[in-house]
């Protein structure tokens, strides 16, 4: 019997992981019951100043040059100009009130990503009080995405919100949104955006890439921690003749979003090897 199950499980996984359709399907599936259980997006509860509407972005790209086009998960690797340089983020920022406001009315717009949103119309039928802020939230990520590697928004099918995420070190709360890349295969990083990096979905399933991260803290962010090493699990990605390291929040919304569609866990952080880093004061004192 175990034996079955786990063929079955292997199989989904497996179909998952190479038919787009079968994965926005249980994306959507996922999020139209997270939709009904938990109110999330309440004006009441919002607080603009300290939120953030990012884009969770997954399409069928190469994820190194030359490679074969496979599922992955789209990110930005902020650059040496901004806060939090080197880290792998979502693309997105601040909710910027008068800007973004005149944006979310867009997106209730015929043939707007929101308005082809599959659960549009259950959304409008059974929480009409959660579409202001989602489409907020929506329009900046999508201004955002366009403002940072030249995102098209007309080019992504909105398949909709995922869990929050709060900032540790920063008053920042994180809203992903995700969203499918149909059809671009080119991104242009601004000044913010060190390069875009796809992290396939068949590695971060594996568990062999994942360790412990400790990072050694400056003493602006020893205040703030009350030490002066940091063990956060992590991502290794290898690329062609580097590694990248996804830690933090985005690798938090990572992960919630690989239990919630595959049922995956990383592995224990103390029973993986340790990689060293270092945080410098810049870390968290640059624009």
């Amino acid at each position: 019997m175990g034996e079955a199950a786990g063929k079955i499980e292997y199989s989904l996984s497996d179909e998952l992981l190479e038919d787009p359709s079968v994965l926005r399907q249980r994306i959507l599936q996922v999020v139209q019951e997270r939709l009904l259980a938990e109110p999330t997006y309440a004006l009441g509860s919002f607080d603009r100043a300290t939120a953030s509407g990012v884009m969770f972005l997954l399409g069928r790209l190469a994820p190194n040059r030359g490679a074969a086009a496979q599922i992955c998960i789209v990110l930005n690797k902020r650059s040496q100009s901004v806060r939090q340089s080197g880290d792998l983020c979502c693309p997105g920022g601040t909710v910027e009130t008068r800007l973004d406001r005149h944006l979310a009315k867009l997106l209730l717009l015929p043939f707007s990503p929101l308005k082809r949103w599959p659960l549009w119309k259950k959304l409008h039928h059974d929480r009409p009080q959660s579409i202001p802020l989602l489409a907020l939230l929506v329009a900046t990520a999508l201004r955002e995405g366009w403002e940072e590697m030249r995102l098209n928004p007309f080019g992504i099918d909105f398949l909709g919100p995922l869990p929050l995420q709060r900032l540790i070190l920063f008053q920042r709360v994180i809203y992903p949104m995700a969203g499918w890349i149909r059809n671009q295969h080119r991104f242009v990083p601004s000044w913010e955006v060190e390069k875009i990096v796809a992290i396939p979905l068949r590695s971060l399933l594996n568990p062999i890439h994942y360790a412990n991260y400790r990072i050694y803290v400056p003493p602006a962010v020893e205040k703030k921690l009350n030490r002066t090493v940091q063990d956060m699990p992590c991502f290794l990605h290898r690329c062609q003749d580097h590694t990248e390291i996804l830690w933090g929040a985005t690798y938090r919304i990572v992960m919630q979003f690989l239990e919630l569609v595959f049922g995956f866990s990383p592995p224990d952080p103390e029973t993986l090897p340790m990689v060293p880093g270092i945080m410098d004061e810049n870390y968290i004192c640059s624009r």
